[in-house]
């Protein structure tokens, strides 16, 4: 699915580039290249960022086992 039509940014390629940016969307954009035109898509991507980033950081926490 396209999240950002006037760049042509699909989830997939921004779920990618969140994890190797620590900004916010338009910092994320920009480790593809692109900078916001319209605006209309920062929302969206913003939570797709987080979503993934917090995906991710769940599957590295340590948690303490009773054994």
């Amino acid at each position: 699915m396209y999240v950002c039509i006037c760049n042509a940014i699909r989830e997939t390629d921004l779920r990618k580039a969140a994890l190797t940016s620590g900004g916010d969307a338009e910092a994320t954009y920009a480790t593809l290249g692109k900078r916001p035109n319209c605006g209309q898509c920062l929302g969206k991507a913003g939570q797709i960022i987080d979503a993934e980033r917090a995906q991710v950081s769940g599957l590295f926490s340590c948690e303490k086992v009773a054994l």
